[in-house]
């Protein structure tokens, strides 16, 4: 294959398996794989549960096969090529009695590879694939790149960084920016259930309160905000009771405030106080919010995410890093441009920038937004997932957060 590099790990197992003639380890490689199928969106919009298998001829062997694709040799996504992400195992089941003699797996490539599809050739596909140890994909909680075809540097490869918790806890290639996902109609779903957005205008919009912190609790970033202030006036760590006293005085004086006359063009306006029991409450759901914060950032001390003299900034990066996110997904369901998608990443990373100083304060802040909107203090999976995600970008040799500089 000469200097041929090969897009991913996922290639590379393949190829490596072909040269040696190991048709067993590329069978058991392959059963492990999502295989994408080209797909009209025409033909896709009218028949989302549906898969449309057309057959191509190829000289290479002289007869007809259906084409499928690795996840790391997709092409850019086009308004109207998508693609349908299914296994061999699906193959196995569905493939016609009438069907081509072959299965194209990346035709057109240095690694393409004719499998036979006899029903003898079939059955053995059936055995790799029932004696799968894990699930059909990538693995979750580890990082995986491109090597070809997704940035590695720059202002891009940046803002996927920021993002790269749900890339790695997910099983996705963090840097893929010319993103699929696992195809087009899953991705559609996966944005209608989660976020509720069918459309380009609320993918826009989505993407844009996120990339401002306009999703994540004001409260939240309220209470993180007056600790930062204290910690700065004073130069050093917060007592938690300093921290809740200095809060429940602000809030106070704003009730205050917020009751005085105003002079406004049309004269003084009057303003009516505020119910004490109403601001008392609002001091009491603070003053429980801290709690939480503290607490959760005792366990993150605990399991090794926070250093025994740092606190969590921010926890907009629950926002920015979602944002990062959103940018592929929209481009995955067709509801923006690969040109909107950079744009919005490059503008995670530079928000990123200002709110973080470093690769670990950033996982902080989006852990503990992500724990405070899912986990209730279980310290179930929603908590679990992400110290196996985090450590995983600050210890894997390939990881972005140690390959892409801070500053």
């Amino acid at each position: 294959m000469g200097n041929w590099t090969a897009p991913s790990a996922i290639e590379r197992e393949l190829a490596e398996a072909k040269e040696r003639g190991d048709w067993v380890a590329f069978l058991d490689r392959l059963s492990l794989t999502e295989l994408f199928v080209p797909q009209s969106r025409t033909y896709q919009d009218a028949n989302p549960t549906r898969v449309r298998l057309d057959p191509a001829y190829f000289p290479q062997v002289r007869a007809n096969a259906y084409v499928v694709i690795t996840e790391g040799v997709l092409p850019v996504p086009t308004p109207e090529l998508v693609f349908k992400c299914q296994n061999l195992g699906w193959f196995v089941d569905n493939y016609p009695s009438d069907g081509p003699p072959y299965l194209a797996i990346n035709p057109g490539t240095p690694f393409e590879v004719f499998l036979p599809a006899t029903p003898a050739h079939r059955a053995t596909w059936d055995f790799h694939c029932n004696r799968n140890q894990r699930p059909v994909g990538l693995e979750q909680n580890k990082v995986h790149s491109l090597h070809i075809g997704g940035p590695l540097q720059g202002p891009v490869a940046f803002g996927l960084a920021c993002g790269a918790h749900l890339s790695v806890h997910n099983g996705l290639f963090w840097n893929a920016v010319a993103y699929h996902g696992q195809g087009y109609t899953k991705e559609r779903e996966k944005l209608k259930e989660w976020w509720g957005i069918t459309t380009r205008e609320e993918w826009l919009s989505s993407t844009e309160q996120l990339l401002t912190a306009d999703m994540v609790s004001s409260v939240w970033e309220f209470a993180l905000r007056v600790r930062r202030a204290l910690a700065k006036e004073f130069a050093g760590p917060v007592d938690i009771e300093h921290w809740r006293h200095a809060t429940a005085s602000i809030l106070r004086a704003n009730a205050e405030r917020a009751a005085e006359p105003r002079i406004t063009p049309d004269g003084v306006t009057m303003a009516e106080p505020r119910p004490a029991a109403e601001v008392e409450g609002e001091i009491a759901g603070i003053q429980r919010v801290i709690g939480r914060i503290a607490r959760y950032e005792q366990r993150f001390r605990a399991d090794g995410l926070l250093a025994e003299d740092k606190y969590v900034r921010s926890v907009e990066a629950w926002d920015y890093g979602r944002a990062s996110q959103m940018a592929r997904w929209g481009l995955g369901a067709r509801f923006g441009s690969l040109a909107e998608t950079e744009d919005a990443v490059i503008r995670a990373g530079r928000v990123c920038k200002l709110a973080y100083r470093s690769w670990e304060d950033l996982s902080v802040g989006f852990i503990l937004g992500r724990c405070l909107h899912f986990d209730e203090e279980e310290f179930g999976h929603w908590y679990e997932d992400m110290v196996a995600t985090h450590r995983a970008l600050t210890t894997d040799p390939g990881s972005p957060w140690l390959n892409i500089p801070w500053t």
